[in-house]
C-alpha cells in the first residue's frame, strides 16, 4: 500500500534552493539578453521586428489586443516585460517574494504558448515563413517551467533566502508523492515531446537522439527509487551535452547563455529527482497496486 512521503525541513529547504536558482537563471539571463538589445539604438528595431514578425512570438490576435488602443507600444511592452524578467530573476536567486512570483510565472508562461503565431492547417500554401508545428510543442519547455513553478510555490523560498530573513514563513508539510509527481511530469513532458516529435520544425530536441529522450521521459514518468535517480542523472548529462552543442564562439557570453538558459532549470529539477526521488504516485508499481486493488474489490461478493 502506498504511503505518503513528507519532506524533512532540511530536504525541503535544499530542494527549494536548487529549483529557485535554476529557474532564476532562466529569467536573469533572458532579461539581460533582451534588454541589452532593446536598449541599444542599433538593435532595438530588429529586436521588436523579430518578436512582431511572422516567425516572432506574438500572434496577430495578441498584437491587436495589446497595441491597437495605443496605450503601449511594442517596444514599451517588450522592455517592460524584459525588465520584469530581469528583476524577477534576481528575486529568485536571492529568494525574495518567491511564492508570489512563482504563481505569477506558473500562469504567465502559458501566455507564451497561446501567443505564438502558428499555421498548421493541411493543404494550405503558407506565403510567409512562420511556425508550422503546434504552439504547445514549440513552447513545451515553458510548459515544463510552469509545472516547476507550481512545485516551487509549494516548497517555498528555501535555504539562504531573503524571505526567510525578512518574513515569518508558514511551514506546511509537503507531501512529496504529490509534488514529486508534478515535478516528474513537468520534466518528462518536454522529453517525450522531443522524443516523439523532435524532428518537426522548431520543436526542441536537445540535440539528442529521439529514442534516448523518449526512453528517459517514459522512465521519469513511471519509475521510482534508483531507476528514477539514474534517469535524473541522464537528464543532467543530456542538458550538459546540449549546452556544449549550443556554445558558439561568434556569440558573447550572454548570447551563449541565452541559447540554453532553460536547461539550467531542467538540470536543477533533475538534481532534485536524484536527491529526493519523485514520490510513488502513479509510478508503474503504484499503478499496478491500484489496478490490483480495484480488481480485488470488484471480485469480492457484495
Amino acid at each position: 500500500m502506498r504511503t505518503d512521503q513528507f519532506l524533512s525541513e532540511q530536504k525541503r529547504e535544499m530542494a527549494a534552493l536548487f529549483l529557485r536558482v535554476g529557474l532564476g537563471l532562466v529569467f536573469l539571463i533572458g532579461g539581460i539578453s533582451k534588454l541589452s538589445l532593446l536598449l541599444s539604438t542599433e538593435s532595438s528595431i530588429g529586436m521588436v521586428s523579430n518578436y512582431m514578425g511572422s516567425t516572432g512570438y506574438i500572434n496577430e490576435l495578441f498584437q491587436d489586443y495589446l497595441f491597437s488602443n495605443g496605450f503601449i507600444s511594442p517596444w514599451g511592452f517588450l522592455t517592460a516585460l524584459s525588465t520584469f524578467e530581469l528583476f524577477s530573476g534576481l528575486a529568485f536567486l536571492s529568494g525574495f517574494l518567491i511564492r508570489p512570483l512563482s504563481i505569477i510565472y506558473a500562469f504567465l508562461l502559458w501566455s507564451f504558448v497561446v501567443a505564438l503565431p502558428v499555421e498548421t492547417v493541411p493543404n494550405v500554401d503558407i506565403l510567409v515563413k512562420t511556425y508550422t508545428s503546434p504552439a504547445i510543442m514549440v513552447q513545451i519547455r515553458d510548459i515544463s517551467l510552469s509545472g516547476m513553478m507550481f512545485v516551487l510555490f509549494m516548497l517555498g523560498s528555501g535555504a539562504k533566502s531573503l524571505d526567510n530573513r525578512l518574513f515569518a514563513q508558514a511551514k506546511h508539510p509537503i507531501n512529496w508523492n504529490q509534488q514529486g509527481l508534478l515535478l516528474r511530469l513537468s520534466i518528462a513532458v518536454s522529453l517525450l515531446v522531443a522524443g516523439f516529435f523532435g524532428h518537426y520544425a522548431k520543436v526542441p530536441n536537445f540535440a539528442t537522439m529521439q529514442i534516448i529522450l523518449a526512453v528517459i521521459g517514459l522512465v521519469v514518468v513511471f519509475s521510482e527509487g534508483l531507476t528514477l535517480k539514474v534517469a535524473g542523472a541522464s537528464i543532467v548529462a543530456v542538458m550538459l551535452w546540449y549546452i556544449a552543442h549550443k556554445l558558439n564562439a561568434d556569440k558573447n557570453i550572454i548570447g551563449n547563455l541565452n541559447g540554453f538558459k532553460r536547461e539550467f532549470a531542467f538540470s536543477a529539477a533533475a538534481i532534485i529527482l536524484i536527491y529526493l526521488g519523485g514520490g510513488e504516485s502513479f509510478t508503474l508499481k503504484d499503478l499496478f497496486r491500484r489496478s490490483k486493488s480495484y480488481l480485488l474489490n470488484q471480485t469480492q461478493p457484495a
